[in-house]
This record gives C-alpha cells, structure tokens and sequence, in this order.
C-alpha cells in the first residue's frame, strides 16, 4: 500500500541501528503503525511486537499482521460455502474464502452510493474513486464479512485477516494519484479493472503480541518495552483526511459525509505531530512518560520540528545521537526531470534513557 512516509527502503537501516544498539531481541513498540510494515519487520526478525496508530483501518492491519500468528482456517465458515470455495485444489482455507467474496453479486451499499460515479450521479457531488461495477463488488464483500462475524462463522482473527484483504487490495482499484484526499477526473487504467480481492501473507511466531487503536501519546505512561520507534508525521497534512475511505471501509459504519470528496469527520483522529510547537510537546512527554531502554525517532530534513528543538527535547532524557541517510526525492509537482530532483536526508535520532 502507498502510504505516507512509509518506511520499506528503511527497514533494515533501521534493524541494523538497533542491533548496534545492543538489541537483537526483547520488546519492540512501533508507536506510529501505520501499514504496520515496521512491525511486520521486527516481528519476523523474533521481537515481541507492541504497536498502535489512531486510525482503525491500520488498527485492521495490525491485527490480522502483528496479533495474529496463524495462518486463518475457517472451519466453521469453509462447512457453509458451495462445493466450489471448499474444495478448491491446491488453495489455503483464505484462498477459498477470497475465491467465493470475490465471486459475489454486486450490491448497492454505502461505497457504491457515495463514491462511484454511478452512485452519485444525482447527488451535489460526483465522486471517482471506484468504478460503479467495483464500488459494488466492495461493498458486496464487506458487507458479506460482517455478516459472517455476526453469526460467529468466523473468530476475530479470522475477521481482520479478511478485513486486511480487502483494505490492503483496495488501492490497486482507487481511482487516485496516491492518497483519498482527491480522485482523478478521469480514470486511471487500474480503476478501470475488476475489483479482485487478494489473500495476505500471515506472519508467524510464537510470540504474543499487542496492537492499539489509541492515541499513542496517551499510552505512553503505560509502555514498558526495551526499543521505542518513533515514526510520526513530518509535515502539518493530516493522515486521516488523507485515507478516509479505506477508513470507512475498514469501519463500514455509515458516517455522515461532506464536500466534494465525502469527507468522514475526523476531528477525533488529528495528531499533534502535525504542529511544530505541539509536536516537539508530545515528543517530551513521550520521552519522559514511556519506559523504554532505547528511544528511536525517524524524522526527515523537510519535518516541521526544527532538528536543535528535537535534541533539546530529548536531550532532557538522556543521550542522544543522529545519524542521516542521504536519499533523492523526486517531486511531481515541478516541470523537468532537474528541477524534481531533490536531495533529502532521514534522520533517526538515538535516544539511549538515563
């Protein structure tokens, strides 16, 4: 999933920092979740995985990624289907399960109504991000997990694996240049394809592990872990305006909507990071709050908390150390290949508690 400041070409920068630091195993909290893919990392690597983020559909990710640790089996659910989904050669229980949502009749449900062309149609606003024929399909299939959940055909585990699924192939339909906070006037060659669902990878251990739907700053005074990642917003642009609809996706909770894009309100899910004075607050109250061994921030050169006022802050707390890693940035808002390029630099700060 494109995600903002997504961490993928990172990943083993970062695992190799906190191997230097003395910590090959231990407790890892990823406290600004996201996709999870930070977590989905440590987790393999053998960490013990606690992890949050405010917004529920990456709350849906990390439960069906990071609590879960078996691959799903369905075996109440697999008795009920046709012949055709339960017996299906050479396919996982998921398979099956995706194999029959994604064999689903169309149904005129809430994506379909607000955020298809089709569906919109009479309405003040006309909104793109799915075809109507795709906006049917999704709604057809979320509506057909929460039906299942309601009569317990499916564990909870079983319920976010296929949440996940669908939140996770989503994106590949949408009709937007990267984010939900606009869709495209016309149609890009993706959104023009048949919505397929498509089965995650499950990511075993013998670990448990713990994930939160929170705010990550008020549970700091209850973590007690011995790596702390850090990876909050850089810039003042709010996640949640920005994957709305994979929100009430995930949610499926009818919200009231405004403006041309069916905005969801989200006025509980705005982060202080985006606020250079909040943000550099938040961060000592993190710092001092959380008990931690090791504190580690990501964070860029183009970030709203001035890097003098990052040091001070955690510089309260004990040692730090920075460490930056040159990375050219391409820029789709300029004209000419010379003029987007753009060199950049990730920081991550070290901080080791007193």
């Amino acid at each position: 999933m494109r995600f903002i400041g997504n961490k993928e070409k990172l990943l083993d920068k970062i695992y190799d920092t906190v191997v230097d630091l003395g910590f090959r195993d231990g407790i890892f909290c990823d406290f600004f979740s996201g996709t999870s893919n930070v977590g989905r990392y440590f987790k393999e690597k053998g960490y013990t995985i606690i992890s949050s983020d405010l917004l529920y559909f990456s709350y849906v990710l990390q439960k069906a990624y990071i609590e879960n640790n078996k691959e799903a089996k369905f075996s109440k659910l697999l008795k009920t289907l046709p012949e055709a989904s339960s017996n299906a050669l050479f396919s996982s229980p998921l398979d099956k399960v995706i194999f029959y949502l994604n064999n689903l009749k169309g149904v005129e449900g809430f994506i379909y109504k607000n955020y298809t062309e089709e569906g919109t149609a009479e309405q003040k606003h006309i909104r793109k991000y799915f075809t109507g024929e795709n906006g049917k399909r999704i709604d057809a299939q979320r509506q057909q997990v929460e039906t299942w959940r309601e009569e317990k055909l499916i564990s909870e585990d079983e319920y976010f694996v296929l949440l996940a699924c669908l939140v996770e192939s989503v994106p590949f339909y949408s009709n937007i240049s990267g984010v939900y906070g606009a869709f495209l006037k016309t149609y890009d060659p993706r959104a023009l394809k048949r919505f397929e669902n498509r089965a995650i990878k499950t990511y075993k251990s013998d670990k448990k592990h713990k994930v939160f739907n929170k705010n990550s700053v008020e549970i700091a005074p209850d973590l007690d872990v011995d790596v702390l990642y850090l990876d909050p917003p850089y810039n003042e642009r709010q996640y949640a305006p920005n994957y709305h609809v994979l929100e009430t996706i995930a949610k499926y909770d009818n919200p009231e909507i405004k403006g041309v894009t069916g905005m969801r309100n989200y006025v509980e899910q705005k982060s202080v990071f985006c606020n250079p004075t909040t943000a550099i607050e938040a961060l000592k109250k993190v710092a001092g709050e959380a008990k931690y061994k090791c504190l580690l921030l990501s964070y860029n050169s183009e970030g709203i908390m001035p890097q003098k006022a990052i040091l001070e802050a955690l510089g309260e707390f004990g040692e730090v150390e920075l460490k930056e890693v040159d990375y050219l940035r391409f820029k789709s808002n300029s004209n000419g290949e010379s003029a987007t390029k753009k060199h950049i630099k990730e920081q991550i700060y070290l901080l080791r508690r007193k």
